[in-house]
């Protein structure tokens, strides 16, 4: 089996790479990336050194999924029967300041998956099995409601990559619809883990109490967060690659879409105060920072920030009813295995 990872260098995708290659020994790899330097690019190609030891068994490509000759060829090329797309431009802050950005990958970009995987039933060839693509829980925007679950409204997002990450279901809502594609949307929570992204909290907070700076705890610390531990993420798009919805004839004589969205959160929101305890606690264990450490002269409560909501908290049952899954790493296990990462990344 052929699959394509398109984001293969970012952080989920990497971990998914490597467990694609643990594991299936009869897969061939594609990962797509562009290495963009929206966040420190000596991690990328940390994760992608990670995958060279399985040989010709990934075959990476550095490209934009923007580049719509790029993809066609790789379609063309490699024939996948699986792709998951996970390349987007990530980040609520950064569309407030840099929405060229997200329309470029998460719209144009996702536009060229879908087209490609409508080309490969082309001439009656077998196509694309499986469509898994990123979503995220931003599409819930301000919604009250808690927990938040898949059959709930989101047409009122409250930031242009919420925005662009809704439209991606749209749009594949109707891909499905149009040409029977079978495809899978994830809403991820919060994802977080050894080499993360840098602009994540965790990771920035460990940046700036090292350098003795400050830390800002946005909306006075009153914030919850599905946290879910990159592990779990993986997991769970593991199972769902592997069962796509099934294609069925509705009563029209025309295709019922073979569509669906799952939330994968660990369903345990956990406060942003106890969240900077415990990382704090995980750092000075590791010897990132020293036993003597002055948390509290390095913390400040700050407003909410533009584009942020007060609480993520994901109901996961339809993922554990359809694949027997729920996500169930600690805070605590998660941040030490971050901590011990970033001393070996950092400080050796």
């Amino acid at each position: 089996m052929n699959i394509l990872v398109t984001g293969a260098a970012g952080f989920i995708g990497s971990n998914l790479c490597m467990r694609l290659l643990e594991e299936q020994l009869d897969t061939l790899v594609v990962g797509l990336d562009n290495l963009n330097t929206y966040y420190d690019v000596n991690i990328k190609q940390w994760r992608l050194e990670q995958l060279t030891e399985f040989g010709n068994r990934f075959v990476f490509i550095k490209g934009n999924i923007a580049d719509k000759a790029l993809v066609d060829k790789l379609f063309d090329e490699y024939r996948p029967q699986i792709v998951v797309n996970l390349a987007a431009q990530a980040g609520v802050r950064y569309s407030i300041t840099n929405p060229d950005a997200y329309i470029e990958s998460n719209l144009i970009g996702f536009y060229h998956i879908l087209e490609a995987c409508r080309r490969s039933y082309d001439d009656g060839k077998e196509g694309v099995k499986h469509l898994v693509y990123a979503s995220s829980s931003s599409v819930y925007g301000s919604n009250k409601k808690v927990p938040y679950s898949t059959d709930d409204k989101v047409d009122n997002p409250v930031s242009l990559y919420a925005a662009t990450k809704k439209s991606n279901e749209l749009m594949a809502h109707a891909y499905s619809k149009l040409y029977d594609i079978p495809s899978t949307g994830l809403r991820f929570f919060t994802v977080y883990g050894p080499a993360g992204r840098p602009d994540m909290a965790y990771f920035g907070f460990t940046d700036k109490l090292l350098r003795g700076e400050n830390i800002k705890i946005f909306n006075y610390g009153n914030c919850m967060r599905d946290f879910t531990y990159v592990d779990d993420i993986v997991e769970g798009v593991m199972r769902v690659m592997a069962k796509a919805p099934e294609r069925k004839v509705g009563e029209d004589g025309l295709p019922i879409p073979p569509y669906k969205v799952y939330n994968i959160g660990n369903n345990h929101p956990e406060s942003l105060l106890d969240f900077v305890r415990i990382l704090q606690e995980e750092l000075i264990r590791a010897g990132v920072l020293p036993a003597d450490y002055d948390f509290e002269a390095h913390k400040e409560l700050v407003p909410m920030q533009p584009g942020d909501v007060p609480v993520t908290y994901a109901d996961t049952s339809a993922l554990e009813r359809d694949f027997g899954f729920k996500p169930n790493t600690s805070l605590r296990e998660g941040l030490r295995n971050f901590a011990e990462w970033y001393k070996d990344f950092y400080m050796k």
